[in-house]
């Protein structure tokens, strides 16, 4: 018979040693309580916007394309409100131009243009250049707010050949010349139908093919209209002048400049 003893007691050796270990554990048996554990936190991610077209950016907008002034209108009347512009030009000659064309003054200003001379011998030539004219009116009327000792002048068919001009005095005497390199006389008189002195008055120049013909206060001077046969200036720019003389200061006023079809 086989001797077992050493193997039972090395059976009971471990089992009392697993005994004892589960004595000291709280008991193998006993089931341990859960430990809490931290809420999952499910992150979802939200969907991406679906891809759309940025709005454009505001620009400025496009500059307009320049543009001409407006050509000036052939027949009007200049009223001189402002200062009508570049259309017009301004040349002072006589025989103290050289010496006091500075002196002279104008201003707009009431509706009106106002024309100073302080100065002897000065002959203020006011021109529009916005076309040329053959026949053509002048109307001009003006206010001496000066000496009684002025002359205030008509003009037409202004070029490089000359222009005529109609130049009335103060006192009622006149003057048509052909303007070349001089002033040739066509011929003179006077007038009892001007206003003499601080007055108002208003001239008109006809220049109708080979005639011109002229008028104050709206009467015609009788030995209009003059036949010129000698010059035959015929076409060019149109305006009005005033003049000093021997008596300053001349001051006139012009309230308005029609220039229209004869």
């Amino acid at each position: 018979m086989r001797n077992f003893r050493p193997l039972f007691f090395f059976a009971a050796f471990v089992l009392l040693v697993g005994l004892a270990c589960s004595a000291l554990s709280g008991g193998g048996d006993t089931p341990s309580q859960p430990q809490p554990q931290e809420p999952v936190q499910i992150v979802t991610e939200e969907p991406a916007p679906a891809p759309t077209e940025s709005a454009p950016e505001p620009t400025e907008p496009p500059a307009p394309e320049p543009t001409e002034a407006p050509a000036a209108s052939k027949f009007f009347t200049e009223e001189f409100d402002q200062d009508p512009g570049a259309n017009w030009t301004v040349d002072v000659i006589g025989p103290g131009a050289e010496a006091n064309a500075a002196s002279v003054k104008t201003e707009f200003t009431n509706g009106r243009m106002r024309v100073e001379l302080p100065k002897n011998d000065l002959y203020f030539y006011y021109t529009f250049g916005g076309y040329t004219y053959d026949n053509v009116r002048l109307d001009l009327r003006a206010d001496n707010r000066g000496v009684n000792t002025n002359n205030v002048s008509l003009f037409c068919r202004l070029s490089d050949d000359g222009w005529y001009e109609w130049s009335v005095g103060s006192g009622g005497d006149w003057y048509l010349y052909a303007v070349t390199t001089k002033y040739n006389l066509i011929t003179n008189g006077g007038t009892t139908f001007l206003k003499q002195g601080k007055e108002v008055n208003e001239y008109s120049m006809v220049c109708k093919d080979k005639t011109i013909s002229m008028f104050v206060n709206g009467q015609e001077i009788k030995q209009s209209p003059i036949t010129d046969n000698q010059y035959g200036l015929r076409e060019g720019s149109v305006g009005f002048n005033i003049s000093s003389l021997n008596v300053t200061p001349v001051i006139v006023e012009v309230d308005w400049f029609k220039i229209s079809e004869p």
